[in-house]
């Protein structure tokens, strides 16, 4: 092997560590290695956890909006409810009033 090829290892390699890519594999290598029962397809193994990361940071920011839009709505919701129950105690005779009748 020539010093060339060498040297184009090396910084393809400090390219993977910068990139956190080494650790990352490291660590779903480590996942299946712990795992007691063995998956039967080793590679989808690692494409799931490998995969998790990213959909899982989107999933979770859209269902943060999510949560946020109905708790708006549920407020409203709420006020609404109050304003209305208010409203009908014009109506209807609290229940000491019917007593009294």
């Amino acid at each position: 092997m020539d010093n060339g090829s060498e040297s184009k290892r090396e910084q393809f390699r400090r390219y993977l560590e910068k990139a956190g890519v080494l650790d990352t594999l490291t660590n779903v290598l480590v996942a299946l290695y712990e795992e007691t029962e063995k998956p039967n397809n080793a590679l989808d193994f690692l494409k799931h956890h490998l995969g998790v990361a990213g959909v899982e940071t989107a999933d979770a920011e859209t269902l943060r909006l999510g949560v946020s839009e109905l708790q708006q709505k549920c407020d409203l919701l709420m006020e609404e409810n109050k304003e209305l129950r208010k409203r009908l105690l014009q109506y209807e005779p609290t229940p000491e009033d019917g007593a009294a009748e």
